[in-house]
């Protein structure tokens, strides 16, 4: 067999090419192992979906925004609009929402702060405690300061901080990296 006829040939026939017998190239189809070849003559390794343009939604409110919450997907750089009932909550000083990664507060002393969602013990979300006005996971009790810097551990290393401007209206606010 020659390279090209590798590059081409699809999984079942690669199969059959190893001699596995019809009752075991069913268990793999009843197991559903073959349900990610593509079907007609793409090649699986290269085939590619096709992305639509979406405007963002947040998972948490399902309130649309503008840009980037998800570390995965690259850069931090979203803006909300706090007119939106979704995100309205943001105007009242001691109040937080999870926005994507992010948690995003008004603290007590009416500043807004993003930092990482993620607690660096263990991965648990943290919240905003307007009470202490400070961040804080349930999971295991480390406390952070608005800055991101752990007050209490366990946890050791800081969250991540990010950019978080009103704009000069106070209807939409900015977070970047």
């Amino acid at each position: 067999m020659n390279t090209t006829q590798k590059e081409t040939m699809k999984r079942g026939e690669f199969l059959r090419s190893l001699s596995l017998g019809t009752s075991t190239l069913m268990a793999f189809y009843c197991m559903g192992t073959m349900t990610s070849c593509s079907t007609g003559d793409m090649d699986p390794l290269t085939a590619t979906t096709p992305t639509t343009p979406t405007t963002p939604t947040d998972p948490t409110t399902g309130a649309a925004f503008t840009g980037n919450a998800t570390t995965s997907a690259g850069a931090i750089n979203f803006t909300i609009d706090l007119t939106n009932t979704a995100y309205s909550k943001l105007k009242t000083s001691g109040s937080y929402l999870i926005i994507g990664d992010l948690i995003v507060a008004l603290s007590t002393t009416n500043t807004y702060v993003a930092l990482s969602k993620v607690c660096t013990h263990e991965g648990t979300t943290v919240q905003y405690r307007s009470s202490e006005n400070d961040i804080y996971c349930a999971n295991h009790g480390s406390e952070f300061k608005l800055t991101g810097a752990v007050d209490k551990g366990p946890a050791v290393a800081a969250l991540k901080a990010y950019k978080a401007v009103l704009s000069t209206d106070g209807n939409s606010l900015t977070v970047t990296a």
